[in-house]
């Protein structure tokens, strides 16, 4: 189980390696999506990926059973989760915003930010070369 897991997590991180390398603001966050559901995913299978014994302690005894998925990731990703998740909503509303503002997702074409390109001053006609 775990090697599909580890191909499933490079596929993810490729898929968004190529998604956020493009020119387009909506590809980008999706490609933010995926890269957070992969290290999700990393962080779950790094505990171990067990079926049917529970992660927790018996009654009477000082450690857990043997073959036990470390419980400790699986709260880490709930709180990943949550972070992924505001982290999207908050890049869905800055696409969203910087959409209406420039009427483009296209981020080569997002200058606004930019200053101007300074122009070099016209010089007289009857001046040539250096002052």
């Amino acid at each position: 189980m775990e090697p599909i897991i580890a191909v499933l997590v490079g596929f993810l991180i490729g898929c968004s390696t190529y998604l956020m390398l493009q020119r387009n603001l909506i590809r980008f966050v999706l490609g933010l999506a995926l890269i957070s559901h992969a290290a999700n995913l990393l962080i779950f299978a790094s505990g171990g990926l067990t079926r049917g014994l529970p992660a927790v302690i018996m009654a009477g005894e000082t450690k857990p059973q043997l073959g036990v998925a470390n419980a400790l990731p699986q709260a880490l990703i709930l709180t990943a989760i949550v972070i992924s998740f505001s982290v999207l909503t908050f890049a869905l509303v800055l696409a969203f915003r910087a959409y209406q503002r420039l009427q483009t997702v296209d981020t080569d074409a997002m200058r606004a930010a930019e200053p101007p390109v300074p122009t070099a001053p016209a010089q007289p006609e009857g001046k040539v070369g250096l002052p």
